[in-house]
């Protein structure tokens, strides 16, 4: 898929010209090419109900993964290998529990039906990736994203265990500097990213920095997890 082509054919608008809240636009549909046109643009999808609003905040939290930042405590559960950690052998049900997990302040979801269907098409498609913390054969933890050249946008992730995302979340990122990816986009700010170093840039420096990894092909189809702790 050509992604000059596929910005061309379902074009936004410039996200430099977003309000004061990051807002790009409104309406239209969630379907593939939609999205990865959004992403390729710096923009995503963030909604409760109709229609659907396309932002791309200024600033912007980021996470280079030579950055990452582990806990004394969590390199202590790492070492410990408590969760067995997989990529992409569960997308569909890591969507669904991230849209089930409550959220601090926050009385719903953005992570709709309609939203839950179109990024498991992306994961068929071979662009959206799980990462999976499981134990005794269930699923406790996890995070999803959608991948695009060097550059991953992460989207949720949610624990049912203490420090089950995060150990999903620490593998995600050791693979992702593995492959030589740019950065996770992790949208907007949150304690929690930053604690593991994720920092805040300018929308036209994360736009340039995007620019730049959309030049190097993207890694599609289902993932494999090669680094251990």
């Amino acid at each position: 898929m050509n992604l000059r082509e596929l910005i061309e054919g379902w074009p936004f608008p410039d996200p430099r010209a977003a309000d004061a809240d990051g807002l790009v636009a409104y309406g239209g549909d969630l379907r593939a090419e939609r999205l990865l046109s959004a992403y390729a643009q710096g923009i995503f999808p963030w909604y409760e109900s109709e229609p659907i609003l396309w932002f791309s905040p200024d600033p912007r939290m980021v996470l280079l993964p030579t950055e990452l930042r582990v806990s004394r405590s969590l390199r202590r559960t790492l070492a410990r290998g408590v969760f067995e950690v997989r990529f992409d052998t569960a997308f569909a049900s890591v969507v669904s529990a991230c849209a089930q997990t409550p959220r601090p302040g926050q009385d719903g979801t953005w992570i709709t039906r309609d939203m839950q269907t179109a990024y498991c098409r992306l994961h068929e498609l071979g662009f959206a990736h799980s990462t999976e913390a499981w134990q005794d054969g269930e699923l406790v933890g996890g995070a999803y994203g959608v991948s695009l050249g060097r550059a991953f946008f992460g989207e949720s992730m949610f624990a049912r265990h203490s420090d089950a995302s995060k150990v999903a979340f620490v593998h995600l990122v050791r693979q992702l500097e593995r492959w030589d990816f740019a950065f996770v986009d992790c949208q907007v700010h949150t304690d929690h990213l930053e604690s593991f170093g994720a920092a805040m840039c300018r929308r036209s420096e994360f736009l340039g920095a995007l620019e730049d990894a959309l030049t190097a092909p993207t890694r599609r189809g289902k993932w494999e997890l090669e680094w251990k702790p």
